[in-house]
């Protein structure tokens, strides 16, 4: 097969960036020339920016490497829809995610081919994202910063702000980043306290590194997550709400974003979810998620009726305006925290 030298450099690059190391045959034989011209061809991608090792031996061949740079990519169809979609919804809980995501998609987009465009397209235009729980973000240094002291075992230190507003010096030997929504949290071992501690990355500033490697500890769950979900099922919150719904724990579970420990089973049909928040807005983005039908029963912090009320007033507001097929001139209510 006879290909044009452009056509055969796009093949090799493709075949280079399926992760794994080919013989000098293998790819001659894929692209139908002779090991002199792959050798060529290699070098061509070298000069281009391309780091592609070569070994010699019985298990030698090519492979692309990372590099100082970040060279032209190549993507298959179902590759670029998804990273477009993704980048369409880029909600990460970083701060300026979603600025870079809107730059990455423009420069995206400019290349797709028609028919992919319009498949994007068609995706976005059936999505809907929900801005639920937006906040303060992280800060990316701060995440490369903390990934790699959890990868190297490395003791880091950092400022850390309280939710009354105070700063503290922290001294931690880090385990693992978790996302929750969104919200990067720091799981590790504080050495001052000395015991395990969740930390809000976009609480914490002037992450550093110490140079200090230590030995990993156990940690006392059976994984990040699930230590992450007990924290913050015990965590003291200013608003609680107790729902009683006649539907089994299980199918809670599975219908819900609920986290398990705040679920318990009255019966074999019944069960009970504990709510908690700082805000009532939380309570009650909660509350939707849950969405308690007929039969249900509520116990909770008095003082957070109002707060819901306002929100049920909103609600209606919007539902009559939309039955009376006039324009939504409704406004948020301006109660505090909500």
């Amino acid at each position: 097969m006879t290909q044009d030298l452009p056509a055969r450099m796009l093949r090799l690059l493709s075949l280079l960036q399926m992760r794994r190391t080919w013989t000098g045959a293998e790819l001659a034989d894929r692209l139908d020339v002779t090991l002199r011209t792959v050798r060529r061809d290699i070098d061509r991608l070298r000069t281009l920016g391309y780091p592609v090792e070569g070994t010699t031996g019985t298990a030698g061949g090519y492979r692309l490497a990372a590099g100082a740079d970040l060279p032209p990519l190549l993507l298959d169809d179902e590759e670029a829809v998804a990273i477009a979609t993704a980048l369409r919804t880029a909600t990460s809980g970083v701060s300026g995610a979603a600025e870079s995501a809107v730059c990455a998609l423009a420069k995206l987009e400019q290349v797709l081919p028609v028919r992919l465009r319009h498949q994007v397209a068609a995706i976005h235009a059936a999505t809907t994202t929900v801005p639920w729980d937006t906040g303060p973000g992280a800060d990316p240094s701060a995440l490369a910063v903390l990934a790699a002291a959890c990868r190297d075992q490395e003791i880091v230190t950092f400022t850390y702000a309280s939710k009354s507003g105070g700063t503290t010096p922290r001294r931690v030997e880090p385990h693992s980043l978790v996302v929750a929504g969104h919200r990067w949290y720091l799981i590790a071992y504080d050495t001052t306290h000395t015991g395990w501690r969740t930390f809000r990355v976009d609480r914490l500033t002037e992450p550093a590194p110490t140079g200090h490697r230590v030995t990993p500890r156990e940690l006392p769950a059976t994984d990040p997550l699930a230590f992450l979900a007990a924290r913050v099922a015990a965590a003291p919150t200013r608003y609680t709400l107790s729902v009683t719904v006649p539907t089994d724990a299980a199918t809670v579970l599975e219908r819900t974003q609920v986290l398990p420990e705040r679920v318990r089973s009255a019966d074999a049909h019944t069960s009970t979810i504990e709510l908690a928040a700082d805000t009532p807005r939380r309570i009650a983005l909660q509350l939707f998620d849950l969405a308690p039908g007929p039969g249900s029963t509520f116990q909770g912090s008095p003082e957070l009726a109002q707060h819901l009320e306002g929100f049920a007033q909103l609600l209606q507001e919007v539902a009559r305006a939309l039955t009376a097929g006039e324009p939504d001139e409704t406004h948020a209510p301006t109660t505090k925290d909500r």
